[in-house]
């Protein structure tokens, strides 16, 4: 699923009328609210659905797969998701 069929089914969610700006601004709204909360409070937890938080990767060696050079690779700051129990129940 894209974000423009995220929208859809938000849209079709919402119902009663609501026009497809309104459903892609909620959308909109929602992921803000998320990228906000990550870079606030480093975690966002949805009851039901799951958690994003920050998390840090450490420096480690690998190698170009190309070539075969060996490279170091920095430490770098990553999103992490681990679903909740309802989610986990669809898989």
């Amino acid at each position: 699923m894209n974000k423009a069929a995220l929208v859809d089914e938000v849209q079709k969610i919402l119902s009663n009328g609501t026009s497809k700006a309104a459903a892609e601004r909620a959308t909109e709204a929602v992921l803000a609210a998320v990228k906000r909360g990550l870079r606030r409070d480093k975690e966002v937890s949805l009851v039901g659905f799951g958690t994003f938080a920050i998390a840090t990767r450490p420096a480690r060696n690998g190698y170009n797969p190309h070539t075969k050079v060996p490279m170091k690779i920095r430490a770098m700051k990553t999103v992490r998701f681990k679903p909740g129990m309802e989610l986990r129940s669809l898989a």
